[in-house]
This record gives structure tokens, C-alpha cells and sequence, in this order.
């Protein structure tokens, strides 16, 4: 499995237990998305808190799902956050990146 880099924007909820948090990144389109989910989702070690400094550096979890080149030095993957259940507010778990933006 890769993770997707993303920015933990925000602390939603303390409710439901362990906490809410925010995360978004941006595809190979520009387009911005936002991922709301427990932190732990996105944050193994604990980082992401209520009293946290936003913004923080966090990945979620993915698995690649196709390829593509779009220019001769810009390869593009699709991954797809349903590892672990996350998606964007539209229900949306497939998204379009650079491969740049992978780790792992």
C-alpha cells in the first residue's frame, strides 16, 4: 500500500471518538479535495490533536488503480482511498495525482 501526501487542515469534532479531522490534497488537475475522517485514519503516531498546529503533513493510505502519462516527465496514477473506507464528501474514493505525490 502508498500513501497519498496531504495536509491535515483542521480539527473537525472531538466526537465520535477518537476525534475528527480534515485533510486535503490536490489532484493532477488542480482540483482541491477534502477528506474527513478519524484522525488515526491518517496519523499512526498521534500528531493530529485538538490543539494541534495547523496545517500538518500526514498520507492516507491508497492503493493504485491505473496509469497515465499526460506529458513525457508527468506520470499520473489513479488511486483509489477506499482502503480504509475514506472518501470525499461526494462519495468519490478514486482521484487522479501525480506519482510524485506517492510515498511508499
Amino acid at each position: 500500500m502508498v500513501e497519498l501526501s496531504a495536509e491535515a487542515v483542521r480539527w473537525v469534532d472531538d466526537e465520535p471518538f477518537p476525534g475528527i479531522v480534515e485533510v486535503q490534497f490536490t489532484d493532477a488537475d488542480g482540483r482541491r479535495w477534502s477528506l474527513v475522517d478519524k484522525a488515526p485514519v491518517f496519523d499512526a503516531d498521534g500528531v493530529l490533536r485538538p490543539d494541534s498546529a495547523y496545517p500538518l503533513e500526514v498520507g492516507v493510505a491508497c492503493v493504485i488503480t491505473g496509469s497515465a502519462r499526460r506529458q513525457e516527465d508527468d506520470e499520473l496514477v489513479t488511486v483509489s482511498t477506499a482502503p480504509h473506507g475514506v472518501t470525499a464528501s461526494d462519495g468519490r474514493d478514486e482521484f487522479t495525482v501525480r506519482r510524485d505525490q506517492l510515498t511508499g
